[in-house]
């Protein structure tokens, strides 16, 4: 494992700024930066940005020094790196497309979501990972999913954490109320009514037999932890972020009861697509961070 940072060449807020990295591990990332004074807000996904008069003291703490083109090649080496389609301002213009075509009369709803989940405490639940979801329903959609259910399963996509304070059970409430004020007018009442229940299904990740918009909506859900390891850690890393207040035993704690449940089910993934996509790797990466 190393750190490393790049020369003091990018522009922004009146000075020049470097990007510090890990080749192997955020959490080694984090625990770097925590050390050297770094504040969590200049953390951008796979790499901390930081100011010119700073950059001396992380080389004598033991960051490597190489130029731009070497940080870059050793961070898609990683496997950490966050492609470009999934940075702003790219990833909002991505989404908005994807709202548009999905609710081309309501452009402002769309812009509305968009900044709920671009909130500043998040960084997990953020707009990478709605278009992530957004993303693997398209994966696991098949040819007879009508175009209803297609429209109701991807619009409790959007709103199924709109409403994020990291706490469990009430965010999902709260996005479910957001979803019936919100679509109420704009569609029927049993459609607003199911998007809804899809909402608030979020909560246990629990469908029943049969329930083929459920099911949809929660594998898809739960795709990131298919991931290859390196992102599955990023995801880790993430969600201890957002939970930044807790303490790390009671985190422990906390997150060894997610994993447990998780790896209980009798069907991680109900749909075949998203089993033959992510079983593997999921019940891979739970297993590993149960033994972590």
């Amino acid at each position: 494992m190393a750190i490393y940072i790049d020369p003091p060449l990018w522009p922004a807020h009146g000075t020049e700024f470097s990007h510090l990295i890990s080749d192997t591990s955020l959490t080694e990332l984090h625990s770097f930066a925590a050390a050297a004074g770094i504040a969590e807000r200049a953390f951008d996904g796979d790499h901390y940005d930081v100011p010119v008069r700073r950059y001396r003291k992380l080389v004598a703490l033991g960051a490597t020094e190489v130029d731009c083109g070497t940080l870059t090649r050793i961070l898609i080496a990683s496997g950490l790196r966050i492609p470009a389609r999934q940075r702003t301002p790219r990833l909002r213009r991505a989404l908005l497309a994807r709202w548009a075509a999905l609710a081309p009369r309501s452009p402002e709803l769309g812009e509305s979501l968009v900044n709920r989940w671009s909130e500043a405490h998040r960084r997990y639940h953020t707009p990478s990972h709605l278009l992530d979801v957004l993303e693997a329903l398209d994966a696991i959609f098949q040819p007879d999913d009508d175009g209803s259910l297609r429209r109701q399963v991807r619009l409790a996509a959007w709103f199924h954490d709109a409403v994020y304070e990291g706490m469990a059970g009430e965010d999902e409430r709260a996005s479910a109320a957001l979803a019936e004020e919100w679509l109420t007018g704009l569609l029927p009442a049993a459609e607003v009514s199911e998007v809804v229940r899809l909402v608030l299904l979020t909560a246990s990740h629990d469908p029943a037999p049969g329930d083929r918009a459920g099911e949809l909506l929660c594998d898809a859900d739960l795709a990131v932890l298919g991931r290859s390891a390196q992102g599955y850690e990023r995801y880790v890393a993430a969600v201890r972020q957002e939970y930044a207040h807790v303490s790390d035993a009671d985190f422990a704690v906390g997150r060894d009861d997610v994993v447990r449940r998780l790896l209980a089910m009798n069907q991680l993934f109900r749909t075949v697509p998203a089993r033959r996509l992510w079983q593997e790797a999921a019940l891979a990466n739970l297993t590993g961070e149960l033994r972590s």
